[in-house]
């Protein structure tokens, strides 16, 4: 066993009240995503997504937010993952933010909806090269012999839209979380920590402080 009771640390956040957030919890955010750019700029858009089986089974893993706005929070993937199949089931998700360098999180819940065809193709087209040919080459989630398999399959990818447009694949797109609730969370000394939740009520956001 390996004992990591003796593992600590203090968060030293900035304190956070009522009077320093925004009334609406998307105008908040933009400010933490700005301020967390600055700090940590390569991992500042990396979230925690959980999504959940029609049983109720768990799971998580690390995607990136690609844009956000009024209506919510966006992010693409493989429409034949994991992730997609949960959301097929029960269209509802929570997103989570970690800014260590801030003593900073983010958690965001609500429903799901997928976007459409031509949003998804219009990101496509600014994605690297190499993620695209990824896109085309990657049948997420599922099996595969070997790592020379998946390299070989991108290889001839590279080759055969060598001066050709790389098409955005059919099971490939993005999503849209559209937020019923949104937690600001500011780390303190000794876990005294400040939060704040947004609720969003008959149209209109509400905002509590609730207990570390």
């Amino acid at each position: 066993m390996m004992d990591l009771r003796d593992v600590r640390r203090e968060y030293r956040g900035t304190p956070l009240g009522p009077d320093d957030l925004a009334k609406d919890p998307i105008t908040e955010f933009a400010r933490w995503m700005t301020l967390a750019r600055e700090y940590q700029p390569e991992d500042a858009t990396c979230m925690v997504l959980a999504t959940s089986s029609k049983t109720g089974l768990p799971a998580a893993r690390t995607v990136l937010l690609k844009h956000f706005d009024e209506s919510g929070f966006c992010w693409y993937t493989n429409l034949a993952s994991d992730k997609a199949r949960d959301l097929a089931e029960n269209p509802q998700a929570a997103l989570h933010f970690y800014w260590y360098s801030l003593f900073r999180q983010v958690r965001i819940t609500g429903r799901v909806k997928e976007l459409s065809r031509a949003e998804a193709q219009a990101y496509f087209k600014e994605r690297p090269i190499g993620s695209r040919i990824s896109a085309l080459v990657s049948r997420q989630s599922r099996a595969i012999a070997s790592r020379e398999e998946l390299e070989s399959a991108a290889r001839e990818a590279e080759q055969q839209y060598a001066d050709k447009d790389i098409p955005c694949p059919q099971d490939w797109g993005g999503y849209l979380l559209l937020p019923g609730v949104i937690e600001f969370w500011q780390g303190r000394e000794n876990r005294l920590h400040d939060r704040f939740q947004y609720s969003l009520v008959d149209g209109s956001w509400q905002m509590q402080r609730l207990q570390p």
